[in-house]
């Protein structure tokens, strides 16, 4: 009779060193630190075995039962995949060990530098950096020096005829061309290189968009401004191949692509020119008994997307105050995690206004082309306004979250549903509750200000001021 072996028992958990002797913490730069951290050679081992231990309760090699494949074979068959799994764990342990001991507060997750050249093997001491973005440390001003201008909400009577002709075009059709004109979309296959031959973007069925005269010859070709747009890209035709140069934006969230002279090739497949619907058409597309209600609908988002235009005014202001009255360093450049936070809090801003995608998307490039130190003023601000939130005792609740997304989709002109669905399919939850956050708290810090309601005339002209300063 066969007596049944017990599967071998797991090993112990690895020994934890004293995190302050093999940790050495480092100021790299502002708003960024690096763990510099040296792991014991029986940390590795004990690692490592644990790694192999759980490999061997399911591998099943020829020969062997499952589970029952002695240890030499395992490591021999699959030491690199054992090797890779303690690597990761090590990393991951010591650095949580490294942040709660140092009481780091990081954002984001942290990066270890040159990880593919980390060499991990059994029995060896292991050395491995790691750079983990943290908080700065700053003090807030005092919000009752802060005088804001709250302008009224007006706009021009032309503008309604203005939003019919937009909802024409967006529920129009699309005919396709031989020959392209300013304002006609060309489809077609878009590659994005830089001087060394990298390719960073290849995108069937991307679109562009030929500049208009009002575009002063500015457009966008995969998500990079260019100002000659127009000069370069021409009025090509189907089968065109056409080269676009420009420089790599500096605040792009893509890092390779910072700086660099850049190579767009596209080949146009196709050209559309939207003819706009007929006005009947939309009112009985939209379930609408007349033209009429439907001004009085656009007339009610203006007013709500003026409403939300007002208290943007209102809040870059508040943004201005706070971002020169705090005092703290931040790096020149910015990483692609600071970038991409930027540029997220930006497109959430403009959702909320209502504006419409295409200017999103235009205004999105442009941002990545903004100077450094807007980008830095803008994390900043991140920064600023997640301080004051936690100091002011700001928090946020389903319902508040529900109610911003209702506002979105008013001034969208979608159900709120449908929003819903959108941001959720687009992982764009959090940056939705962040952004709620942050207008709570201008909100609250807006009730400590001094608040002055002026004219919109009178708010431009403090505007221009500003810029001529």
């Amino acid at each position: 009779m066969k007596v049944k072996q017990p599967q071998q028992a797991p090993p112990g958990a690895p020994p934890k060193p004293d995190v302050k002797e093999f940790v050495k913490v480092e100021d790299t730069a502002p708003n960024l630190k690096t763990l510099m951290i040296d792991v014991p050679s029986e940390v590795v081992q004990t690692q490592f075995n644990y790694a192999l231990w759980t490999i061997s309760k399911d591998a099943a090699l020829p020969g062997f039962r499952k589970g029952r494949v002695p240890p030499r074979l395992l490591e021999k068959r699959y030491g690199d995949a054992i090797r890779h799994e303690t690597r990761v764990t090590l990393i991951r342990n010591m650095t949580a060990e490294a942040i709660e001991e140092y009481d780091l507060k990081p954002l984001g997750e942290p990066r270890a530098k040159n990880f593919d050249d980390i060499t991990v093997e059994p029995g060896k001491p292991v050395h491995f950096e790691v750079e983990v973005e943290v908080l700065p440390e700053f003090d807030l001003p005092d919000y009752e020096s802060l005088e804001v201008l709250r302008p009224s909400i007006e706009f021009p009577e032309t503008i309604v005829d203005e939003e019919i002709e937009k909802l024409r075009v967006n529920e129009g059709s699309l005919e396709e061309r031989d020959e392209s004109e300013p304002g006609d979309y060309l489809t077609g296959h878009g590659v994005m290189t830089d001087a060394d031959g990298t390719e960073h973007y290849n995108i069937d069925g991307a679109v562009v968009r030929i500049p208009e005269d009002k575009d002063e010859g500015k457009g966008m070709i995969l998500g990079v401004a260019v100002d000659d747009f127009s000069k370069q890209l021409g009025t090509p035709k189907p089968g065109d191949t056409l080269t676009i140069k420009v420089k790599g934006p500096e605040q792009h969230e893509v890092e390779e692509i910072r700086g660099k002279d850049l190579t767009v090739t596209f080949e146009v497949q196709r050209i559309d020119r939207i003819i706009p619907a007929e006005l009947a058409d939309v009112v009985a597309k939209l379930g609408l008994a007349s033209e009429g209600q439907l001004r009085e609908i656009i007339e009610q988002r203006l007013e709500e997307n003026a409403k939300a235009q007002q208290e943007a005014a209102v809040h870059s202001q508040v943004a201005k105050f706070l971002i020169e009255n705090t005092d703290f360093e931040l790096p020149e450049k910015l990483t692609a995690a600071q970038a991409e936070r930027n540029l997220e809090r930006r497109r959430m801003e403009l959702l909320y206004q209502g504006v419409d995608a295409n200017e999103i998307e235009q205004n999105i490039a442009e941002m990545r082309s903004a100077s450094a130190e807007s980008a830095v003023r803008e994390l900043k601000l991140l920064f600023i306004l997640g301080r004051a939130a936690k100091d002011l005792d700001v928090s946020i609740n389903a319902t508040e979250v529900t109610e911003y997304i209702t506002a979105m989709a008013q001034r969208r002109g979608v159900a709120p549903d449908a929003m819903r669905q959108q941001i959720v399919q687009a992982d764009k939850m959090q940056a939705v509750q962040m952004q709620v956050r942050e207008q709570k708290t201008i909100g609250v810090i807006l009730e400590k200000a001094n608040v002055k309601d002026v004219s919109a005339d009178e708010y431009n002209e403090y505007v221009r001021t500003l810029k001529d300063d």
